[in-house]
């Protein structure tokens, strides 16, 4: 699952960067890179039981995106350009999501301890 998830990320932020590539501004490649790309790379990985080296191979997915898109190898250079973007890791959304889902569940008298 998490191999085609990878895949179609790819895929999606490959056809989007090579139809727009350079014309257009960075943070019109990353909102569009937030608004298609990242929802295929999400999409179902909720229900599936993830460790922390499979978050840590999405969120690696997306560094590389980055450092395609600055020409640049340095991490730092990829977090700063993360941070100034707004942009939150597939692992953070991940556990946010997971915290959000079991917060609803508890609040919906659920699950029970």
């Amino acid at each position: 699952m998490l191999d085609y998830a990878k895949r179609s990320f790819y895929r999606a932020a490959n056809g989007t960067f090579g139809k727009i590539g350079r014309i257009a501004a960075e943070d019109v490649v990353i909102q569009l890179l937030k608004s298609k790309c990242i929802p295929v790379l999400l999409c179902g990985l909720e229900v599936c039981n993830l460790s922390k080296r499979d978050l840590q191979s999405l969120d690696f997915t997306v560094n590389r995106f980055f450092m395609k898109l600055f020409s640049t190898n340095d991490m730092s250079v990829v977090q700063f350009c993360q941070e100034m973007f707004n942009m939150v890791l597939p692992s953070d959304v991940i556990k946010q999501r997971l915290v959000k889902f079991e917060a609803s569940c508890n609040n919906d008298g659920l699950m029970m301890d």
